[in-house]
């Protein structure tokens, strides 16, 4: 067997299962670490060979221990993303998403944090046929729209719908944060 040619495997095999385990996309890891989304690709799949500062961008940003990257330790028994360390989006109007879910379950069963600065909206198109979304309110005040329903929420609310249709979340009177789970996106 080649040495090198397992290197690479073992260093791409870690690099791609720390970007999962923290619920983080190419683009993501591309934005944090300062590496071309391509390149972040290649080396997952072991077609390239980092150089060393390259390696030391990708594992700052995965929050990886550089030195022991290639140990192969075992998953642990409890995966922790640490708040720091869970990606957040920005939208227009100051809503920001925090992603909670990992990344193996897009499209399946997502969650997310969000939160909104008051007057915020985040006005959604129709997902996939049959997606629904649960949102708890956390905070504050928000009001609802999905289709032509809408409701009022407070905190402690949780609010089922369809999001199959087209839906907004607007903050009421002051900031709000909110947990949304989508299923079938």
């Amino acid at each position: 067997m080649n040495p090198r040619s397992d290197i690479h495997d073992r260093l791409a095999t870690a690099l791609r299962e720390a970007r999962k385990a923290r619920g983080l996309s190419l683009d993501a890891v591309a934005r944090l670490s300062g590496v071309s989304r391509s390149m972040v690709s290649q080396i997952e799949r072991g077609e390239s060979s980092p150089t060393v500062a390259t390696l030391w961008n990708l594992t700052q940003a995965l929050q990886v221990d550089f030195a022991g990257l290639l140990e192969g330790r075992p998953a642990p028994a409890i995966e922790v993303t640490r708040a720091s360390a869970a990606p957040v989006m920005q939208r227009p109007g100051g809503v920001s998403i925090r992603i909670l879910s990992p990344a193996e379950t897009v499209g399946e069963h997502e969650v997310y944090e969000l939160s909104f600065p008051a007057g915020a909206a985040l006005v959604s198109d129709p997902h996939a046929p049959g997606c629904r979304e649960h949102l708890t309110v956390l905070s504050g005040r928000l009001k609802l729209r999905s289709g032509e329903a809408e409701e009022k929420l407070t905190a402690g609310d949780v609010a089922r719908y369809a999001a199959d249709l087209p839906h907004a979340i607007s903050a009421e009177g002051g900031p709000a944060r909110a947990i949304l789970i989508v299923q079938g996106s």
